[in-house]
């Protein structure tokens, strides 16, 4: 595959990330998957007190399900990385926290620096419906009401990754229910073929922290009371609610291809449709709406549907959609399609719960990954299958158990399914992208190369150096990519931060040592140009290595994390308990600092000023002269005055 023979309309996945419960990247999801785990479990107690809650009739008031698909970790975040003070960090709503955290990962694993991206046209489609974090605070009552809450209003969620990584081009947030992150890869799809943006991402957000929806889907009947989702089981009784962050970085399949990017996947086309009156109620699934799409996508993707290999479904689980959709899928996919090759359907939500406006995120990131692996997983909790589906005439099977993909001679193709509460129904289609030229690791030609690694803190660098070490060493990941095009790739594809480190070597072992303590192999020229990355500059990386290397994946950017949740204390325990200094800085510093560093340069601003001048006033119990504060320059300007102000107040 080059440049001149694809069709200019195909579209790329260079990367993606993504958070699911017991799954924290791709690799974990497929290893999840592989191995048929169900990785629901109890709702935890911070979310809500599900033993006061659940109850197995659907009563007002009473949840259905005691456990779900949940995140762990959901409060922690490394602030100073996007520059957020601790105060900052905790007002924020974690979904917009975990996606920041999350389109960075896709963008390394796309190769994609961000500081050369800024600035560009590049585009954000994020689907979401919840803003729990926001409704939470509201809720404390009126004088819990402050401005800050503006900062977790839906729109910023696109907005604020758009903000953080200079992107200037469309910035959206889609809620269609349950089918949003599927509309927004299909608008990300559509603003990369008008030319309207170079690069997009596409993300899907979940976090379920109240009990709020679960209490109405109870009583309308649609929560699995087991709290696991069983697509296509005759015992479907609703789905399981779960949390999710996804994000995937699309470019015109042509651009990528030029630009040496490594295509996960080929999305084909996509298509959205919403039911309109051809159901009873806007809220009835309808079957003929779910057949326009699934031919319209078909149809804008250049594909005979009889030649999809797999399709991974809604698979929501629910009684009267389940049917629906197995249906229209044999109608649409199965005509024409030989019997020795049925088509093969499942659903990820068995797995890890339904992610809602993220589910359909969750389905693609599996989908790429079947097409990457060649193999389809099992779908879980199908026992009995559903009476309502034409089993014996529709040419569908769900796998009980880890299948291959057929092999028609040709790329494998999938398709990806979601509706929504809102009748919008979505479909994408995927081509398996072409195998990369091997490039052979084992043989060395003896010739030296600098690996260089930045991070934004020392102890970030040293968790990085020893990620690379253990990637370079035997039975690591590195150790099955030239080393070549692993230096290539950690110069070119990474951006660079304050923090480094830059060792020389002539093969994956010396590399190791050198970033464990070894000394390093020394000598010129390639020695100069390690000290010149040392001292803050960006070396010519082009006349270092010469031709483009390939671009190779490398070890995840190590996040520094710390819990932040309303109502914690967030010091690290050395504070002194009296100290102002000490909690002015730990609660609104954004970056490190000394006594000589400005308060400007470390994000203490005149807004922010005025804040801090109300929270002192509050916590001494007297009035703070605004002006005095403000002529404040410097930490260490800061410490006296609030040294002077403890003495006033004892």
């Amino acid at each position: 595959m080059n440049r001149s023979d694809v069709d200019p309309r195909s579209v790329a996945v260079i990367g993606m990330a993504c958070r699911l419960p017991g799954a924290a990247t791709p690799g974990q999801l497929w290893a999840l998957l592989r191995d048929g785990v169900d990785a629901t479990s109890e709702t935890p107690p911070e979310r809500y007190d599900v033993d006061a809650l659940h109850s197995p009739g659907a009563g007002p008031g009473r949840i259905a399900a005691r456990r779900g698909g949940y995140l762990d970790r959901v409060a922690e975040f490394d602030a100073e990385f996007f520059g957020m003070s601790a105060t900052e960090a905790t007002e924020l709503d974690p979904q917009q926290r975990l996606l920041l955290m999350t389109a960075w990962d896709a963008l390394e694993d796309a190769g994609q620096r961000p500081d050369r991206l800024a600035g560009s046209r590049s585009a954000v489609f994020v689907g979401n419906a919840r803003a729990d974090h926001l409704e939470l605070s509201l809720r404390r009552g009126p004088e819990s009401v402050t401005a800050a809450q503006l900062n977790n209003f839906r729109s910023l969620l696109s907005a604020r990754l758009s903000h953080f990584l200079d992107l200037r081009g469309p910035s959206v947030v889609v809620d269609t229910a349950c089918s949003s992150s599927l509309v927004a890869v299909h608008q990300a799809v559509q603003s990369l073929r008008a030319g309207e943006s170079p690069l997009a991402l596409a993300a899907g957000v979940n976090l379920a922290l109240r009990p709020d929806e679960g209490l109405v889907l109870t009583h309308a009947g649609a929560m699995a009371g087991d709290g696991r989702t069983k697509f296509g089981d005759a015992g479907a009784d609703g789905y399981s609610p779960s949390d999710a962050v996804a994000v995937v970085v699309l470019k015109r399949l042509t651009d990528a291809l030029a630009d040496g990017d490594r295509v996960r996947a080929v999305i084909r086309g996509s298509a959205i449709g919403n039911d309109g009156r051809t159901s009873d109620s806007v809220l009835n699934p309808s079957l003929q709406g779910q057949l326009d799409v699934l031919r319209w996508a078909y149809e804008d993707a250049g594909v005979d549907p009889a030649d999809v290999d797999y399709v991974e479904a809604h698979g929501s689980g629910s009684p009267a959609l389940d049917p629906l959709e197995l249906s229209a899928l044999g109608e649409v996919l199965g005509r024409g399609r030989p019997a020795h090759r049925p088509l093969l359907v499942g659903s990820v939500k068995t797995n890890v719960g339904h992610a809602e406006a993220a589910g359909g995120m969750a389905g693609l990131v599996k989908a790429v990954l079947c097409l990457e692996h060649g193999q389809i997983p099992a779908s879980l909790n199908l026992d009995t299958p559903h009476p309502g589906v034409a089993w014996d005439s529709l040419p569908l099977e769900v796998p009980a158990k880890l299948r291959d993909l057929p092999d028609p001679g040709r790329p494998a193709v999938v398709g990806v399914g979601g509706q929504g509460s809102s009748a919008l129904n979505a479909h994408v289609v995927l081509a398996q992208a072409d195998a990369p030229a091997a490039a052979p690791a084992g043989e060395t030609d003896a010739t030296p190369y600098v690996l260089a690694l930045s991070a934004h803190s020392p102890a970030a660098l040293e968790a990085l150096a020893s990620a690379y070490a253990a990637y370079l060493r035997p039975g690591g990941e590195g150790a099955s990519y030239a080393l070549r095009d692993i230096c290539y790739s950690a110069a070119t594809r990474r951006q660079h931060h304050t923090h480094r480190v830059a060792v020389v070597g002539r093969t994956h072992e010396e590399l190791a040592d050198a970033l464990t303590g070894v000394p390093a192999l020394g000598g010129r020229p390639l020695s100069a140009v390690a000290d010149r990355y040392l001292a803050g500059e960006e070396p010519d990386w082009e006349a270092v290595f010469g031709p483009p290397g390939r671009y190779v994946p490398l070890p995840a950017y190590p996040w520094q994390l710390r819990r932040y949740w309303p109502g914690e204390e967030h010091g690290d325990g050395h504070d002194e308990a009296g100290d102002l200094a000490a909690w002015v800085l730990r609660e609104h510093a954004r970056t490190g600092f000394d006594d000589a560093s400005s308060l400007t340069d470390i994000g203490i601003d005149s807004l922010a000023k005025l804040r801090i001048v109300v929270e002192l006033a509050k916590r001494c119990r007297q009035e703070v002269d605004p002006e005095e504060f403000g002529r404040l320059r410097t930490v260490g300007e800061l410490r006296q005055w609030t040294r002077a102000l403890e003495a006033a107040v004892r």
